[in-house]
C-alpha cells in the first residue's frame, strides 16, 4: 500500500511485531550475539544481512534511515554523525586522489571549506561555479576525471534555489551523478529524485530533528545512476573490492551498490556514525516534520513580506516573494513552500547588522538554523568568517547578509521583536 508523506513521517521505518515496542526502541548496544562463527563470518563477507557492530549497523539507526529513505523515495539510506559527514561521505564514496568534482559556490560555508580546503589535502580537487552562469560556461569546467556535481536545493545562507532538472541533465550528459543537499527544503517540500537527482544528503540536525537536540546527517541513494555504464570512471563500485575478497558492488547489490559501499567501506573505515540515542531523538522530530514545515513557511512568508516593506531593510532574498529572482524556480520545485530561512540586509554597515541582532529579545543569536525557535546569524562574522570578502561575494554571501531562521512561534511576536530591535538602531 502506497502511503503519503504525512503517514510516512509517522509510520515508516519501524513496524513492530507481536509483543514488540510500539515506539522505536533505543538499541544502546555496541555489539550483537550470534550462535556460530559461520554466522558472523557471513556478515563480515556481506553475504547475509544482520547486526554485529553498531559502527556498521544498528536497528535503531537503520529504522530511522529507512524512514528518511521512504520520504525521499530512494532505494537505501545511511545515517551519519553530522551533515558534514554526510556530504563528505557522499562525494568521497566515488572520488579518490587525483579526481575532480564540481559544486555551486553558494553552498554552506562549512561545506565550502570541506570541499575547497580539506578534500584538496586528500588529492581531490573541487571547482566552484556560479549557478547563474550559462550552460556553456559551466560545462567547460567538466574534465575527464570529474566524478560528480553537487548543489543545495536551497542554499545556506543565501536562500538561492537550485535548478535541479537543469543540473541533473548537465551532469548526466557528462556521465556523472548529481548530488543534492536537500536540508532546507526537506522531502516535505521537495523530492530531488523526481527531478533527476541521483543522491540526496541532509543535515538531519536541522528541520528533520526540528528541536536542536541532536547532530546528524543522512545520505539517500535513488538507485537510478548507471555506474556500470561508466565503469572505468567509477571503478570503486564496478571492480572487485579486495577488502571484501574481490566482491564487486554493482554485481552483488545492483541498485544499492552506492549506498552499500558507503556503509560497508566508508563507515567501516571512517566510523562517522550517529548514536542510537541521537537517532531516537531524530525519529521523534521526523514524526512532526509534515506539520512543522508548513508553519515555518507560512511564518517566513509573512516576515519576508514585512521586511520587504520596511524602510530600514536594503534587500530581502526569499523565494516566496513574487518579485524574487528565484520565485519561478520555487514555483516549479517548491510549490508548497520553500523553508523558514530568509536572507536580508539592513541599510547601513556591518556593525549596524550586529547591533540589530544584539537588540533582539527572544530571537536568539545562535550558530544553529532551522528548528522550532526563531534565531538569527550574521554569516560574515560567524559561519563564513574564514572566508575573505572576495570569497564571500563569490559565494553569494554579502557582508551585510543576515540569516533569519523563522520558527513556529506566533508570527506577530516574531515581527514585533524584529521591529523593536530595528527601532533601537
Amino acid at each position: 500500500m502506497k502511503k503519503n508523506l504525512e503517514t510516512l513521517c509517522v509510520q515508516a521505518g519501524w513496524t513492530p511485531k507481536k509483543g514488540e515496542s510500539r515506539v522505536l526502541p533505543i538499541y544502546q548496544s555496541t555489539t550483537f550475539k550470534y550462535e556460530t562463527s559461520e554466522q558472523m563470518a557471513r556478515l563480515f563477507d556481506l553475504e547475509d544481512e544482520g547486526y554485529f557492530y553498531t559502527r556498521l549497523a544498528n536497528p535503531t539507526n537503520d529504522a530511522v534511515a529507512a524512514k528518511i529513505n521512504a520520504l525521499e523515495g530512494g532505494v537505501g539510506a545511511v545515517l551519519t554523525s553530522s551533515g558534514q559527514a554526510a556530504n563528505f561521505f557522499a562525494v568521497f564514496n566515488i572520488c579518490e586522489a587525483g579526481d575532480h568534482f564540481i559544486t555551486t559556490n553558494s553552498i554552506y560555508g562549512g561545506t565550502y571549506n570541506l570541499f575547497g580546503v580539506t578534500m584538496k589535502k586528500l588529492g581531490i580537487e573541487c571547482t566552484f561555479v556560479d549557478q547563474e552562469w550559462d550552460d556553456e560556461r559551466i560545462e567547460a569546467e567538466f574534465r575527464p576525471n570529474t566524478k560528480c556535481f553537487f548543489g543545495e536545493t536551497i542554499s545556506n545562507p543565501g536562500g538561492n534555489v537550485f535548478d535541479i532538472e537543469r543540473f541533473a541533465k548537465m551532469a548526466h550528459k557528462h556521465g556523472v551523478p548529481l548530488i543534492v543537499d536537500n536540508t532546507f527544503a526537506t522531502p516535505i517540500n521537495c523530492r530531488p529524485f523526481e527531478w533527476g537527482c541521483d543522491i540526496v544528503t541532509h543535515s538531519t540536525t536541522k528541520y528533520m530533528d526540528g528541536h536542536a537536540t541532536q547532530v546528524g546527517g543522512a545520505i539517500v541513494d535513488s538507485g537510478n545512476f548507471d555506474w556500470d555504464a561508466y565503469g572505468d570512471k567509477f571503478h570503486g563500485l564496478t571492480t572487485p573490492d579486495e577488502s571484501y575478497h574481490g566482491l564487486t558492488y554493482t554485481k552483488a547489490f545492483g541498485k544499492k551498490a552506492y549506498i552499500t559501499k558507503a556503509v560497508s567501506q566508508l563507515m567501516r573505515d571512517l566510523g562517522s556514525i550517529p548514536s542510537p540515542q541521537n537517532c531516537f531523538l531524530l525519529n521523534l522530530g521526523l514524526e512532526t516534520l509534515h506539520l512543522r514545515m508548513p508553519r515555518h513557511c507560512e511564518n517566513a512568508q509573512k516576515v519576508a513580506e514585512w521586511l520587504e516593506k520596511n524602510e530600514k531593510v536594503a534587500w530581502v532574498n526569499y523565494s516566496g516573494l513574487k518579485d524574487n529572482k528565484y520565485h519561478a524556480l520555487a514555483q516549479k520545485y517548491l510549490p508548497n513552500g520553500s523553508c523558514g530561512v530568509i536572507a536580508f540586509g539592513l541599510k547601513g554597515t556591518r556593525e549596524d547588522a550586529i547591533k540589530f541582532m544584539d537588540n533582539l529579545d527572544f530571537i536568539c543569536i545562535v550558530t544553529h538554523v532551522a528548528d522550532a525557535r526563531t534565531c538569527v546569524l550574521h554569516p560574515a562574522s560567524h559561519t563564513h568568517r574564514q572566508m575573505s570578502d572576495e570569497q564571500l561575494m563569490e559565494a553569494g554571501v554579502a557582508p551585510d547578509l543576515i540569516r533569519l531562521s523563522v520558527g513556529i512561534e506566533n508570527c506577530d511576536d516574531i515581527i514585533a521583536d524584529l521591529e523593536q530591535a530595528m527601532a533601537k538602531m
